[in-house]
């Protein structure tokens, strides 16, 4: 029972790290993909696009601040891989560009599969190099999950702890505020009584 629960815990970690997508992409559009990724995790792709006569499809990843993290001009088939630096919203953009105009050339299909994280790995590799047994392969590979799990806990609990940072502020910012304009109140309150004061002793309409 415990093995199911743990193996239930864990599923959607993995389907969060595994992304693909399949969709048409018309002549002279652009056709933008945006994930969130954790810092220092390893993101693999593959890409494959229908080919079309006098079409061109260019392929670029960028973040937040609009760094390129891969580029390829005339796409048709490939893969690529980037470690995150931080943080951050990254963009996959498809653009097709075409003389021939909107209306007049079929749409292009586009196949994206993208990997984050523990499924990014090649752990068939890890084994060659390290030569490791199926067993120590499988261990490896729970144990960076598990990091992973820790990971995005650590930033959830972060992101709680930013989030009420931020209410705390707020609410002294809002209290300051409120004792501010209580005392611009009495002090108006005051400056208004003594006015009329003096301008009914002024009339004589009080001694």
């Amino acid at each position: 029972n415990s093995s199911l629960f743990a193996a239930l815990l864990l599923l959607p970690v993995l389907f969060e790290s595994v992304f693909s997508i399949s969709f048409f992409l018309p002549v002279n559009s652009r056709k933008c993909l945006r994930e969130e990724i954790h810092k220092d995790v390893l993101v693999t792709g593959e890409y494959e696009i229908s080919e079309q006569a006098n079409t061109k499809t260019n392929l670029k990843i960028t973040d937040s601040s609009s760094h390129t993290l891969y580029s390829k001009e005339d796409a048709t088939k490939g893969k690529f891989a980037f470690t995150t630096e931080d943080y951050d919203m990254f963009e996959v953009c498809f653009e097709s560009k075409s003389p021939m105009g909107t209306g007049r050339v079929p749409d292009q299909l586009v196949n994206l599969d993208m990997k984050h994280g523990v499924e990014a790995k090649n752990y068939e590799e890890i084994a060659k190099v390290e030569k490791l047994k199926p067993l120590e392969v499988e261990l490896r590979r729970l144990e960076d999950l598990s990091e992973s799990i820790v990971n995005d806990f650590a930033y959830m609990k972060k992101r709680e702890e930013e989030m009420r940072d931020t209410n705390e502020s707020t609410n002294t910012r809002v209290l300051y505020f409120s004792i501010f304009s209580m005392c611009c109140l009495i002090g108006l309150a005051t400056w208004q009584v003594f006015y009329l004061r003096r301008f009914f002793k002024a009339k004589k309409l009080i001694e």
